[in-house]
């Protein structure tokens, strides 16, 4: 799939506020700190308001065994927050000691220390115009303006053999040409597929050991798909789960300057094929070097096997310098949400989209 800008120039604008809550715990403690995304309506809603945060304190897992929790409750404190209208800059709503009162005792047994934070996490949120592999146009959405950003061509070549070339981090498509039709505007970025989702010996599924993949190519020069050179971004990988949960499982990995040889892993999960979900890349998870900074990266829905799919893909703002930067996102989330199709079981029917040998996603 190719993707293409038809306004190289153009800047994208500034996307609906969001901010991140953080609840941290002491400087001293090696805790991790789950963090709370509140997007645009939520702030719209909330802002102002007073609200009470809940926090319980368990001295063990919280999983049940058996039919039995394992944790005990430690007890529980109630902070009352105060939210601003204006998200602008950090806030500190808290930042001290608590005492933990058990529901059934009074008298405080533990001390707990809490900051509860703010911090502005502006997203670029994207919309595709229609399912993916309907070629349709994105568009980036703005409280309620939506602007069309990018062109997209989902297609096909019979003739193309995804193993007759190596994967490199700085190789030239020899294949362009075969593309359909170049689309209107600059290339940026493309996802091809280039292992085949085929079922298992003896299986009608896309097993994890023999995985459809999919590589995230940047456009690099040139104004058209047959003149410009690609450069590999990344790798996704995906199958159809055993047991108890029949999801869509996937992997993804990032290249480094020397190609896929010391490829990063960058997130890896499951979706539901009956509700479908959400594919997350977050850096504070990940730990890696490649992402500057904690917090979110990008996030996309993925609809469930035979529903209709629009993905909405969200990009953390300080991880788009330029257009190609969003773009390879996107391809991204278009290669999570046509996975979900081509792992199918084998004894369904494809989409007559799908049904080719080989699927190209592109954008510009």
């Amino acid at each position: 799939m190719l993707l293409q800008n038809p306004h190289p120039f153009f800047p994208f604008p500034h996307c609906p506020p969001s901010t991140l809550l953080h609840l941290l715990p002491s400087p001293h403690s090696t805790t991790s700190a789950p963090a709370f995304h509140l997007d645009y309506a939520a702030l719209h809603r909330l802002s102002g308001k007073l609200l009470t945060l809940s926090i319980f304190v368990y001295n063990g897992p919280i999983g049940r065994n058996c039919g039995v929790r394992n944790a005990k409750l430690l007890g529980r404190v109630l902070l009352p927050i105060q939210l601003p209208t204006s998200f602008s800059s950090p806030n500190t709503f808290h930042n001290g000691w608590f005492k933990l009162n058990h529901e059934m005792d009074d008298k405080p047994s533990h001390l707990l220390h809490v900051m509860v934070r703010s911090e502005p996490d502006s997203r670029f949120v994207f919309h595709f115009g229609g399912e993916p592999e309907c070629s349709p146009v994105i568009f980036q959405i703005q409280e309620n303006i939506k602007q069309p950003i990018f062109s997209c061509k989902f297609s096909v070549d019979r003739n193309y053999k995804p193993h007759s070339q190596p994967l490199s981090s700085d190789s030239t498509n020899n294949n362009s040409s075969r593309w359909r039709r170049p689309l209107r505007g600059s290339p940026v970025a493309a996802a091809s597929m280039i292992t085949p989702f085929v079922p298992s010996p003896s299986s009608d599924r896309v097993s994890r050991s023999n995985a459809g993949a999919w590589v995230i190519l940047r456009a690099i020069g040139g104004s058209t798909v047959s003149s410009c050179s690609w450069k590999s971004w990344g790798h996704l990988e995906a199958w159809r789960e055993r047991g108890p949960i029949d999801g869509l499982g996937y992997k993804v990995e990032l290249f480094s300057d020397n190609g896929p040889v010391n490829a990063i892993p960058i997130a890896e999960g499951t979706v539901s094929v009956k509700k479908g979900g959400k594919f997350c890349i977050d850096s504070a998870i990940l730990g890696s070097k490649w992402l500057p900074g904690e917090g979110f990266v990008m996030g996309s829905t993925v609809s469930g096997e035979g529903k209709v799919s629009k993905p909405v893909v969200q990009v953390g703002v300080r991880h788009v310098t330029c257009m190609p930067d969003a773009a390879l996102f996107i391809a991204l989330s278009a290669a999570i949400d046509l996975s979900m199709d081509a792992c199918k079981f084998f004894s369904h029917k494809l989409r007559k989209e799908l049904c080719p040998d080989q699927q190209y996603y592109s954008f510009s």
